[in-house]
């Protein structure tokens, strides 16, 4: 022992007989080795499903957030286009939001969360980013409710912005249909005309965009022809509108009615509400 100690002489024998009791070695060791794996195993599983619960949870966290995330991208730019509108029309004006829409297939109104402690007042004109929306028809200091223009009850005074046609948009009860009533079939309209607010009554400041005309039809044997047109406010899916105050004095009706002895004033003032 001592000599191999130092020369190694006997270093070919020890591999011979490591070779030969390395079965038994490992049949010694076997049970250590199989639990050891085993508790790695089962440690590594119940990580892999608490690491997999976890990525579930965040994944749909991460969904209502992007969810979210797009509303109020989509809040953001409506948001930006009521202002960019406001800063078109040049009038005073206040952002209010929807909060409820009246159910009665016949009639066309909506709840709005600005009353007459914001400054609200009845016959003030609301619109939308893109054109007229109706006007405040009821208040309470904490609401309001609107009538639309397609509202069957609803006529506001509008002028063809091409060459100043005045005439009268009524509400069909239709969402997309407002009617131009009594033309002469000579008048000068046509399909793609813009019509807008012209300011006679008092309650919409003139210029506002209204509706385009789509469809003009003409019978000989009637006195007037039938014009339609369709709002161009998206009446239905609108969540935010413009209170508008214009910095104009308002226009008195009965001067109006009084100084015009043309027929579509008076049917103006008569219709509107």
């Amino acid at each position: 022992m001592a000599v191999d100690h130092r020369q190694h002489h006997m270093e070919t024998v020890r591999s011979f007989l490591s070779v030969l009791t390395y079965p038994l070695q490992y049949v010694a060791s076997f049970p250590v080795t199989a639990s050891h794996w085993m508790s790695d195993r089962l440690a590594t599983r119940d990580q892999l499903q608490t690491e997999n619960a976890q990525f579930r949870e965040e994944n749909l966290l991460l969904h209502a957030r992007l969810q979210k995330l797009a509303a109020l991208e989509a809040e953001n730019m409506r948001l930006r286009d009521l202002v960019e509108s406001s800063f078109k029309i040049g009038d005073r004006a206040l952002i209010a939001e929807l909060v409820a829409v009246d159910m009665d297939p016949y009639k066309h109104q909506v709840l709005i969360n600005k009353g007459s402690r914001s400054g609200a007042f009845v016959g003030q004109a609301v619109l939308d980013a893109n054109a007229v929306m109706g006007q405040v028809t009821h208040i309470t200091p904490l609401t309001s409710t609107v009538l639309m223009i397609t509202d069957a009850s609803h006529a506001l005074p509008v002028q063809v912005s091409r060459n100043g046609l005045r005439s009268i948009a009524v509400g069909t009860g239709r969402i997309h249909q407002l009617e131009l009533p009594h033309l002469p079939n000579n008048a000068d309209i046509q399909e793609g005309d813009l019509l807008v607010t012209s300011g006679l009554g008092g309650h919409f400041p003139p210029g506002y965009p209204v509706a385009v005309v789509t469809s003009v039809t003409q019978d000989p044997g009637q006195p007037f022809l039938t014009a339609i047109a369709t709002p161009s406010a998206h009446l239905e899916r609108s969540r935010e509108v413009l209170l508008v105050w214009t910095l104009e004095p308002p226009v008195d009706t009965a001067l109006v009615s009084e100084s015009s002895t043309e027929p579509e004033v008076a049917d103006s003032e008569a219709l509107e509400r």
